[in-house]
């Protein structure tokens, strides 16, 4: 085969350069991180993208202009879900969950629990306890490990309080002594923090708001999908199994 037959021949036109369209920029400009274009028809250019942790469908019209939104089939549903999350749900799904396992957690259960819960936890909370109160059964059965993301928010002795359970030598021993004796103030705040443990806090309320938390308990889990969903304060009753799977 010679040369010339594997390249491009001389003075042959080139596949037009495809632009990406301007709107994008300025959407970038407000915060809207776009991951990638998809197929949608032909009429339209589509992409997947996201902003404070939510992903978006972004349609740019023929003149250029966008439209944020849901397209929706001739039967009224969604028609690029499926595509929305292999590229933006999934992917952000897992730097998310590798964030959360990188944070400094108090593990609650067996490490071998087939499923994991991480909480966004203050010591003085009242509903994060109430939360710790209602997953006991699944905790106690071995299906579920809790992973407690400690902070110190609510109280001028929060932080106190978690530096007393994350710098003990059983954590998991002192977080159970704060919850068990919560109606008495829980655990004993430690009369100064250790530089470690104070940059382990400051680092776990930045990810707290990074991840859209304005208060405890903050919980994240993985649904059937492996997506990562999350829910703000106490869940109510009918919601617990789904975080936590299956009643025991």
């Amino acid at each position: 085969m010679s040369l010339a037959s594997c390249t491009q021949a001389e003075g042959a036109s080139k596949p037009p350069a495809v632009t990406r369209p301007a709107v994008l920029a300025a959407l970038e400009r407000q915060g809207v991180s776009v991951a990638a274009e998809f197929d949608a028809s032909s009429e339209v250019r589509a992409y997947a993208g996201s902003i404070n942790q939510q992903p978006m469908a972004i349609y740019v019209m023929g003149d250029g202009s966008a439209v944020v939104g849901t397209r929706l089939g001739p039967d009224g549903k969604p028609v690029d879900e499926e595509k929305i999350q292999k590229l933006v749900l999934k992917p952000m799904s897992e730097a998310v969950w590798s964030k959360l396992a990188a944070s400094t957690w108090v593990q609650d259960g067996s490490p071998d629990a087939p499923r994991i819960v991480y909480a966004f936890g203050d010591a003085n909370c009242p509903y994060c306890h109430k939360f710790w109160e209602a997953a006991r059964p699944w905790v106690k059965s071995g299906r579920v490990q809790i992973r407690h993301v400690m902070v110190g928010i609510i109280k001028e002795d929060s932080a106190a309080k978690a530096a007393a359970i994350l710098g003990a030598k059983e954590p998991e021993a002192a977080l159970n002594i704060n919850e068990m004796h919560a109606d008495k103030g829980g655990i004993r705040p430690l009369a100064s923090i250790p530089p470690k443990v104070n940059e382990q806090l400051q680092k776990n309320a930045l990810l707290m708001v990074e991840l859209g938390f304005s208060g405890t308990p903050g919980i994240l889990y993985k649904d059937a999908s492996d997506v990562v969903q999350r829910t703000n304060g106490m869940p109510p009753p009918q919601a617990l199994e789904a975080i936590l799977g299956p009643r025991p």
